[in-house]
């Protein structure tokens, strides 16, 4: 039995299409496209422009989540947290659930997303069946992996809207238990790491125990930890919560198990943006404990972080003091499971920051290939999360982005890819070769034939 919610409708969503059409044919040839959104996790500048954004707040909600077929369609502009809690009373959840709440299912479509379970299930975009996409020529097509918009489908992601925007989309989900059973693993240096990484992804076992779930947290060169999470219908122990003063990263280091409940367990990561909440004062107690609780979240550091690019303020405090100018040094790099101790030997040499996020991850088929952000299907890779800043010295301009080139360069050099959700300085035609080439330059010239949409590398390097 399909169970619809109240609000959207599929009538109001044909409605929605009619008039994002209409409004999008009245920009003038020649002005900018954007959406008007209310949430943003890019972390890239953007050239500003005085163009109002295409209004796409219709497009926020779950149309329908079928438990018989395990399947939801959902409209482009709905975040996660608003997808999972149409999903979980049913005791299903998206087959990956980035670890932010206000990423959005198209952003995270378009733009790539990865948590947990990628290391079985891959990325949002291999559990997508069919898209809805407002393309740059102003049609609306439905692509799917067998229809005549195939090549559309599988280009789609890693496009960051330059071949057009996603308006709903159908997905699988997967059932699973109330709660998960968390073990924090040691795993010493990054050669210990990365075999324990191995062992677990060809397995799917620790210690005869099952993995459902699998990232770990890299504290310094000879410190790191994977966390393995289980699925359990029951709780042995009253589960943790890190919602309000306790902190969910530093419990990894100070206890070999835990329980969370399932929805806690997706958003683990969110109430403290990972560690980087602690920029803001938000992990000393006695701010924490006054900081409202409903405020412990990624979207309102976020916000703050806004806005200090608005006013300069932490650059102009920096120069102040006399201290070394920083370059932000916010990034997710993917390479293969060999090749991670080579590139955290380079990066705790050469970048320094700790902690950092590693996830593994594998294509959920190996048969099909998205051209635009290509992985060897029978690889294992690690995505590496750093998000920091580096001092540099004073006669370097922190926008020249030194640290940021050489870690593309070592990413490059050891077969991986970057995501481009931030900073990236590739020159065309490099990121040609690693994005997509021909093939994407074949998609636009189908899909948006009079180049109204910003291209690929104007979006994520040029600050389109």
């Amino acid at each position: 039995m399909t169970v619809l919610t109240s609000e959207p409708t599929y009538v109001g969503y044909a409605d929605a299409v009619d008039r994002l059409r209409a409004d999008y044919a009245a920009i003038p040839t020649g002005a900018p496209v954007r959406l008007a959104k209310r949430t943003s996790n890019l972390f890239r500048p953007r050239t500003p422009t005085s163009t109002p954004g295409l209004d796409v707040s219709a497009f926020s909600g779950v149309l329908a989540v079928d438990p018989e077929s395990r399947t939801a369609d959902v409209l482009g502009m709905t975040t996660y947290e608003d997808l999972v809690a149409a999903t979980l009373p049913h005791g299903l959840v998206p087959l990956c659930v980035p670890q932010l709440r206000t990423i959005t299912l198209g952003g995270a479509v378009t733009g790539l997303g990865i948590e947990s379970a990628s290391w079985r299930n891959g990325c949002p975009h291999e559990s997508v069946l069919e898209l809805d996409v407002l393309v740059g020529d102003g049609r609306v097509v439905t692509a799917s992996p067998t229809n005549e918009h195939a090549d559309l489908f599988f280009g789609f992601p890693n496009s960051y809207g330059s071949l057009g925007y996603s308006l709903r989309l159908r997905i699988e989900l997967e059932p699973v238990t109330p709660y998960v059973t968390l073990r924090h693993v040691p795993a010493g240096d990054a050669a210990g790491l990365a075999g324990l990484i191995t062992e677990i992804a060809s397995s799917g076992e620790h210690e005869g125990e099952r993995v459902d779930y699998l990232d770990g947290t890299v504290f310094s060169r000879d410190e790191s930890y994977l966390t393995l999470a289980t699925h359990a219908e029951t709780a042995a122990y009253e589960p943790s919560d890190y919602t309000g003063e306790q902190i969910y990263y530093r419990s990894i280091q100070e206890r070999r198990s835990d329980v969370l409940s399932m929805h806690d367990y997706l958003w683990r990561w969110d109430t403290d943006w990972f560690w980087c909440s602690r920029a803001f004062g938000a992990q000393k107690p006695l701010i924490r404990r006054f900081w409202p609780k409903d405020r412990l979240r990624s979207d309102v550091y976020w916000k703050l972080v806004a806005l200090d690019r608005r006013t300069g303020l932490s650059s102009r405090l920096t120069a102040a003091r006399r201290r070394p100018p920083r370059e932000q040094v916010v990034q997710d790099i993917e390479v293969p499971v060999e090749a991670l101790p080579e590139f955290l030997d380079f990066f705790h040499r050469e970048v320094g920051i700790e902690p950092v996020w590693v996830c593994p991850l594998r294509t959920r088929d190996s048969s099909r290939t998205w051209p635009l952000y290509e992985l060897d299907g029978g690889t294992t890779y690690v995505n590496v999360g750093f998000w920091s800043t580096v001092a540099v010295p004073f006669d370097v301009d922190p926008a020249e982005g030194r640290v940021n080139r050489r870690i593309e360069q070592v990413v490059t050099e050891l077969h991986g890819r970057k995501s481009l959700y931030s900073t990236a300085f590739y020159d065309r035609d490099e990121f040609g070769r690693l994005y997509g080439g021909d093939t994407y330059a074949r998609l636009r010239a189908e899909y948006d034939p009079d180049g109204r949409l910003p291209d690929m590398w104007t979006k994520t390097v040029g600050r389109g």
